[in-house]
C-alpha cells in the first residue's frame, strides 16, 4: 500500500502542477530564469520531501555549514539507489541540478522540472554526445548554478560501505568551471527501495557533506589525482556499521 499510494503522489503532483511548469518553462524560454528557478526551487522541495516522507526515509545530515556560500560548485556524490536523487535534491541547501543519464530526461513532466532545475542528461553510449553534456554543465556552472553528479557513473549494486571507480566527468566540470567540489557520502539509501524488490520501505539515511576541495590552480599530478581522492574522502564518511545497527 505504501509503495501504492507513493506512486499516485509521484505522477499526481506533477500532473496537478502541471500548469506551473508550463508557466515556468515559458519563462525560461524568454530568458526570465529568475521565474524558473523560483518555481523549481519550491515545487522540487516541496515534492521531494513528500515523497521522502511517504516512503519513510528518515535522514541526518551533516556538513550543510561546508557548502560554499554565494558560488556555485559541483556535489560529488556515491550512488546506491534511484532514492539518491531525491535525496540530493531534498536534504543540501537547495534543489540543484544533476547530471543525469539520458532515459531519465524521457519520464513525462519529470523531464520539464529537470530543465527548470538545468538538468543535463548524459548519453553514455555516445562519446560525443557525453562530452557535449559536460560542457554544457560546464557552463550552468559558469553562470552561477550548482551542480550534482554521481561519480560512480552507475547505481553501485555491491555491499553498503563500498563505492565503484569513480569516473573524470564531475572532476572536468569542476576544474573547467573553477569551482570546488563538495564530496557527499550517503549511506543507507539503497534500503528505501532496492533492497525490497522496488517497494517502498522505511529506512534511516545518514548524510554527509564533507568540505570543498578547491579545484582553480592545482597543477597537472593534483588534478590526475583529484578523481581518487574525492573517492577516499566519501569512502571515509560511509557508515555502514550504524545503519545496520538501527535495523
Amino acid at each position: 500500500m505504501r509503495t501504492l499510494i507513493w506512486f499516485i503522489y509521484f505522477w499526481g503532483y506533477l500532473l496537478f502542477h502541471w500548469p506551473t511548469l508550463s508557466r515556468g518553462l515559458k519563462a525560461l524560454k524568454a530568458g526570465d530564469w529568475e521565474t524558473g528557478d523560483a518555481l523549481a526551487a519550491r515545487h522540487v522541495m516541496r515534492w521531494t520531501g513528500r515523497l521522502l516522507k511517504l516512503a519513510g526515509v528518515t535522514t541526518e545530515v551533516t556538513g550543510l555549514e561546508n557548502i560554499p556560500k554565494g558560488r556555485p560548485c559541483v556535489f560529488a556524490a556515491n550512488h546506491r539507489s534511484f532514492y539518491d536523487i531525491a535525496l540530493m535534491l531534498n536534504q543540501l541547501d537547495a534543489p540543484h541540478g544533476l547530471v543525469a543519464k539520458k532515459e531519465v530526461g524521457n519520464l513525462p513532466l519529470v523531464r520539464g522540472w529537470m530543465r527548470l532545475l538545468h538538468c543535463v542528461f548524459l548519453d553514455r553510449e555516445d562519446t560525443r554526445k557525453a562530452m557535449d553534456a559536460l560542457k554544457e554543465a560546464t557552463e550552468i556552472v559558469k553562470k552561477g548554478y550548482s551542480i550534482s553528479i554521481f561519480p560512480e557513473g552507475t547505481r553501485n549494486k555491491g555491499e553498503e560501505g563500498t563505492l565503484l571507480e569513480f569516473k573524470g566527468g564531475a572532476f572536468r566540470i569542476a576544474t573547467r568551471a573553477g569551482a570546488p567540489i563538495v564530496p557527499v557520502a550517503i549511506t543507507g539509501s539503497r534500503e528505501a527501495m532496492e533492497n525490497h524488490h522496488m517497494f517502498m520501505h522505511p529506512c534511516h539515511v545518514i548524510i554527509r557533506v564533507l568540505p570543498p576541495i578547491e579545484t582553480a590552480g592545482l597543477d597537472r599530478a593534483a588534478l590526475k589525482a583529484l578523481p581518487e581522492q574525492t573517492r577516499q574522502l566519501i569512502l571515509e564518511n560511509l557508515e555502514p556499521e550504524r545503519i545496520k545497527a538501527k535495523e
